[in-house]
């Protein structure tokens, strides 16, 4: 991917080659330090990055690390990068231990120096610490612990091809790190499909296309989607939805890339990379006998797990602010100290979706330019129990097991559809398909309450 940033690299060697060696292979827009001795190190100056030679005085014992935690110090997101021609396990984990994220073994290969850089410029992108070099496009917001791990890990995907899984409660933002992960490689085409809202019966005519004539209504030929992402991404969300029909189909494209349109006699390659997401922990479905344990294999190729945001509280104020940014310059509203705080006391069941969604009523309802806690708990506060709703204090037994499950299902889906006001949302909260709440819906009599 083509970047108008600048970038600065600290290298620390004593060999005059490898600074040579690294200045020749690196791009136009990574600005080179050499530090060819301990006394050249200027620590106060700002790096993006640092490769760091592990025995910097002949002779002596390695003094590598030591550089390494002095440079941390100054700069405790700087991406070091440790060296050697030494090979010796407990070098390497000291490396480690000290803060380097990497260590390359000597002599260095041009082609896997790149890599690394492309990635540490990806991760910076995702920091946007720099002023100029806000994104434009998608964003992850959020400094806390866990976001930090989260961009990481996206830093770390820049340049891979294999399939990508993403793992996480409804609302965490798996969309957001799909388009994040195919935004860092630069123009090529992103293809998204909710796989939850495709019926089984049209499946391998949506995902590879259909020649014409090939059944009642294919009055013309058609591009499936995993066609229409050739050269780029393909976005499978909700593939815990994917009935068991369809899965060995979807295997055999990720194992082959080969797609054949319904009704055609021979078979076409593309190259795309999947990236999967799923509401559900798979690896439970697949033990429940719900999910293809060698489909599970293929798409756990790389991985990415979100945390709830009930887990990662300290995003919560960056988050509103955020979401309150959106609304402007319609309504220019903002937190007082005691909103933010009744903010970050809250479950969050529907995670960052909900917060969105509450942010932007609070927005709209709030009756002074600034969000007080009792604006924020008149859509948070516990609803009080509905009218002939169960108990779960006093149960009735003679009622049966049947009889009270359904009760709580309905009562729970009454209770999401007046929280979500939205039959998709309240699909996902419910991490069923909109189809299966429909029916619901329905069996227990409760259209009349979401009209």
């Amino acid at each position: 991917m083509a970047t108008t940033r600048a970038f600065s690299l600290l290298i620390v060697d004593d060999d005059q080659l490898v600074h040579q060696s690294l200045k020749m292979c690196l791009p136009s827009h990574w600005k080179v330090f050499s530090a060819p001795r301990l006394e050249a190190i200027q620590y106060e100056r700002f790096y993006h990055a640092a490769f760091v030679d592990m025995h910097l005085e002949p002779g002596k014992k390695a003094d590598g690390p030591q550089v390494i935690e002095k440079l941390i110090k100054h700069n405790n997101q700087l991406e070091v990068v440790a060296m050697s021609g030494d090979l010796s396990r407990s070098l390497m984990e000291s490396c480690l231990k000290a803060g380097a994220q990497k260590f390359l073994a000597k002599p260095l290969m041009p082609e896997e120096v790149l890599l690394i850089l492309e990635k540490i410029e990806a991760l910076w992108d995702l920091r946007s610490i720099d002023p100029s070099a806000q994104r434009k496009g998608t964003r992850w917001v959020g400094t806390s612990a866990a976001s930090q791990k989260i961009k990481k890990r996206i830093a770390d995907l820049r340049g891979e091809t294999n399939t990508v899984l993403i793992e996480g409660e409804t609302g965490c933002g798996k969309e957001v790190v799909a388009r994040l992960l195919h935004e860092q490689e630069g123009e090529r085409p992103f293809i998204a499909v909710n796989l939850a809202s495709l019926p089984e019966n049209l499946f391998e005519s949506e995902m590879f296309g259909h020649v014409k004539g090939a059944f009642t209504g294919a009055d013309q030929n058609k591009v499936g989607l995993a066609e229409a992402a050739h050269g780029g991404d393909l976005f499978l969300d909700e593939i815990e939805a994917l009935p068991p029909s369809q899965q060995a189909k979807l295997l055999r494209f990720l194992e082959t890339g080969e797609i054949r349109k319904v009704g055609a006699k021979e078979s076409s390659q593309v190259k795309v990379r999947v990236i999967a997401a799923s509401n559900k922990p798979l690896d439970k479905m697949v033990k429940a006998g719900e999910f293809r344990e060698d489909l599970l294999y293929r798409l756990n190729s790389q991985r990415v797990e979100l945390v709830p945001l009930r887990e990662r509280l300290e995003d919560i104020e960056e988050l509103a602010k955020h979401f309150l940014e959106a609304e402007r310059p319609r309504r220019n509203k903002t937190f007082a100290e005691d909103g933010l705080a009744s903010l970050k006391k809250y479950n969050w069941p529907g995670n960052v979706r909900e917060l969105k969604r509450v942010c932007e009523q609070l927005s709209l309802t709030s009756p002074l330019p600034f969000i007080r806690e009792e604006d924020v708990l008149n859509w948070l506060k516990p609803a009080a129990t509905p009218v002939g709703a169960p108990s779960y204090t006093a149960i009735d037994f003679n009622k049966g097991l049947n009889t009270l499950v359904e009760e709580f299902e309905a009562h729970a889906i009454r209770t999401c559809l007046k929280q979500t006001q939205d039959i998709e949302s309240a699909a996902k909260v419910l991490q069923i398909s909109r189809s299966n709440l429909y029916k619901k819906i329905k069996d227990y009599n409760i259209d009349e309450e979401i009209k």
